[in-house]
């Protein structure tokens, strides 16, 4: 069987992750595009540039990230899926090193993911504030 068929969670794929990384990095970018421009009209002089430009550069920071965590996510599923081609047992292949080296990454990927969630909600609270006034 193909690796990139190969079921990693509810009826996804690896092949399916690879896409959803693909077109979430692609919606961001429009999505902060359409927010760039949508601000644009709203930016009325040097004050209101040095509230926005600090959130857009925020986002766009949190974007990219976001995609080195999924990518990274993809990296490690790639490499258990590779090695356990083949494999009967429990290990998928990977000695007891690769394997607290794995979870270590997994760890620090969500604690990663979780700080940049609560910025983004931080972000989405100084947008409301911003979009109010």
């Amino acid at each position: 069987m193909n690796e990139d068929n190969v079921e990693i969670f509810n009826g996804k794929t690896f092949q399916d992750l690879t896409k959803d990384i693909y077109e979430n990095s692609r919606n961001k970018r429009l999505q902060i595009d359409l927010l760039i421009q949508e601000v644009h009209g709203l930016i009325n002089g040097i004050d209101d540039i040095v509230m926005v430009g600090p959130i857009i550069k925020e986002l766009m920071d949190v974007s990219v990230k976001n995609d080195e965590h999924l990518v990274k996510l993809a990296s490690v599923l790639q490499r258990i899926l590779t090695r356990s081609t083949g494999e009967t047992d429990d290990s998928f292949g990977l000695t007891e090193q690769e394997k607290v080296e794995l979870i270590d990454t997994l760890q620090e990927t969500a604690n990663d993911l979780q700080r940049e969630t609560d910025k983004l909600d931080n972000i989405d609270r100084i947008k409301k504030n911003f979009m109010e006034n």
